[in-house]
């Protein structure tokens, strides 16, 4: 099949780009960079061994959009792109509401023009919002408490009503939870600009001299060492769920939402013990106030995908901080 991935130059979308190419899939990638570098694109390429399409292309851009499906015959989209920072989104909601709302609108315009009706849609845990119990099941309520995860919470409406309205269309809204590691080859990983807004890269660039320390928001939650338990899954993992995802909406129509974690809370405490005993060096930590809109505990009901999918998660934090480790240590010289 030829699949094109929006945003697939960034640290999920790249990864998926690799089992994508393994699996034999003709891919088509876009991307505009601004959360992405361009050399991505040959790491992903050397790590396959193989060459793929490539469109620098914004998905606001009718043009550029259509041209790639005018084209590529596209059977199916994996879609990524779109600004993921909570914090950046609460400074810059407008920008926020266009890029992802706006995105998504004006790419399934254009798929609906080249008949082109199955998407595999990158949401996010945050749409279950601080209300619901743990562990979150797919049929709990939506919510959101930042612009970043009310434009989650509204694609998937988008999507879903969209779904609704024409019975051609297959689209799986998959929820995930805490992505961290990296490829094995430590050719690819996560690389934000600037200072991380995830625990991970933070802790590496920590770990490799680049920051002073991790800064730990809140140390006196209701968990085991205080700190807030999330669902930490490996990106190879989350990226073979992408692949699982894909070959369903092939076989079936209709709109799912499905979880992709790894179904258990891990503390942040847990992760830096975890990434000391990986790089073989202490992470030094300070206690910071708890942020705004934080949960204590957050993970997944994993049973829908393993149900539909025949999916579940497969490498522990060891794994996950050991890889992510061979990233940053290639990456930063560490």
């Amino acid at each position: 099949m030829k699949i094109l991935v929006t945003g697939g130059a960034g640290f999920i979308g790249s990864h998926t780009c690799v089992e994508l190419l393994g699996k034999g899939h003709d891919l088509v990638v876009m991307d505009n960079f601004c959360n992405s570098k361009p050399e991505v694109l040959d790491s992903i390429k050397s790590i396959a061994g193989r060459d793929f399409a490539f469109y620098k292309t914004d998905l606001r851009d009718f043009r550029g959009l259509s041209a790639i499906f005018r084209e590529q015959k596209i059977d199916a989209v994996i879609h990524f792109a779109g600004l993921k920072a909570v914090g950046e989104s609460v400074q810059k909601p407008l920008a926020y509401y266009d890029n992802n709302i706006g995105g998504t609108l004006m790419l399934c315009q254009v798929m609906e023009e080249f008949g082109c009706r199955r998407m595999v849609f990158s949401s996010s845990a945050t749409v279950y919002g601080m209300d619901n119990p743990v562990p979150f099941r797919e049929e709990y309520p939506t919510s959101a408490t930042n612009p970043y995860g009310y434009s989650k919470v509204a694609i998937e409406r988008i999507l879903s009503d969209l779904s609704v309205s024409d019975p051609r269309w297959s689209v799986s809204l998959l929820r995930y939870f805490n992505p961290i590691g990296a490829h094995p080859s430590g050719l690819i990983g996560e690389d934000p600009s600037g200072i991380p807004n995830n625990l991970l890269p933070y802790v590496a660039q920590v770990a490799a001299g680049r920051l002073k320390e991790l800064s730990v928001y809140g140390d006196d939650y209701d968990t085991p060492d205080g700190t807030g338990v999330r669902d930490y899954i490996h990106v190879v993992d989350l990226a073979l769920g992408h692949l699982a995802a894909l070959d369903y909406i092939m076989d079936h129509n209709g709109v799912q939402a499905v979880n992709l974690g790894t179904g258990k809370g891990t503390s942040v405490l847990d992760i830096v013990h975890a990434f000391e005993r990986a790089c073989g060096r202490p992470i030094p930590c300070r206690t910071a106030p708890r942020r705004p809109g934080d949960i204590a505990v957050c993970y997944a009901d994993t049973q829908k995908a393993r149900e539909l999918f025949g999916w579940e998660a497969a490498r522990d934090i060891d794994q996950m901080c050991a890889d992510g480790w061979n990233f940053a240590r290639r990456h930063y010289g560490a």
